[in-house]
């Protein structure tokens, strides 16, 4: 094992870091927002790897331009999943954790097998983007130009979404119903407006995340799933920081162990957090 292969490998895991990052950011915003955990989470990231797929294969349009297109879509769609579904889940008198749980993985099934029937369960791909296979040498590291544009995307939109939540009344009326919902109805904030806002937001986000990553990952009905996990561990982590965190572990395995289990670590790095500190990294949960 060389120098040169250690920073390639850490090269790699940072630039995946930041894209799980953006997929666990719309996760962390709606469980922060609503104490809501979207069970259903990597299907909307499977959602947007096929919206940008179909968008390719039907109307020519490249990932990285039908990427803004994905999130309006996604963002829709999650405001709407809010009203449908989400919203009624909430109303529950009793085991309303219970209750969001199921609500949220039954979602997530029917998403899937909705998935597998209408697209099949064949692998898909985009081979002829304008970004897919390509590489640039930065010190004699060899970057992929996909995971390069997809890492300065999630930075680009964490530094918005930050700026939106500090910086705009609707940010700060999304603070403000996080800390006390039913305080802001007194002031004439509508709730389920916010509530729908923020479940619009968290999938714009992974739709961001989906569209990038359909430039240089297979398209299936079961995609999310491995995501949705690594998201979880990620929010556990603080999103931003737990995304570089998560992406640098699962490199740094990948170095000692077979690449199959280079999940183990990022499963132990959650452990030992659980174990030492319950309430995240950053005990922000």
């Amino acid at each position: 094992m060389t120098t040169a292969t250690i920073i390639q490998s850490l090269a790699s895991g940072l630039l995946m870091g930041l894209l799980y990052g953006l997929i666990a950011a719309g996760l962390a915003l709606i469980f922060g927002l609503m104490d809501v955990v979207n069970f259903a989470h990597g299907e909307f990231l499977m959602i947007a790897m096929y919206t940008t797929f179909f968008l390719f294969v039907f109307f020519a349009i490249d990932p990285l331009l039908a990427a803004p297109f994905v999130a309006a879509a996604l963002f829709v769609f999650g405001a709407v999943i809010y009203i449908l579904v989400i919203r009624f889940a909430m109303r529950a008198r009793s085991n309303v954790g219970m209750v969001q749980i199921f609500a949220t993985f039954g979602l997530a099934i029917v998403m899937r097998g909705l998935a597998q029937f209408f697209f099949t369960p064949d692998y898909r791909s985009i081979n002829t983007s304008w970004l897919g296979g390509q590489t640039i040498s930065i010190g004699g590291v060899f970057l992929p130009v996909p995971q390069l544009v997809g890492a300065a995307v999630s930075l680009a939109a964490f530094t918005a979404l930050f700026f939106f939540i500090k910086k705009t009344d609707f940010g700060r009326a999304l603070e403000a119903t996080r800390e006390d919902a039913g305080a802001v109805a007194l002031v004439g904030i509508d709730k389920n407006r916010v509530f729908a806002v923020g479940w619009g937001l968290g999938a714009a986000l992974v739709g961001l995340a989906g569209a990038i990553m359909a430039m240089f990952f297979y398209i299936y009905p079961d995609v999310g799933a491995s995501f949705a996990l690594i998201a979880y561990v990620t929010v556990a982590l603080g999103a931003f920081a737990g995304g570089i965190i998560v992406g640098l572990v699962e490199a740094t395995t990948a170095l000692v162990l077979p690449p199959s289990l280079k999940a183990v670590g990022i499963y132990a790095v959650y452990l030992l957090v659980v174990f030492i500190r319950p309430r995240g990294l950053f005990g922000s949960i």
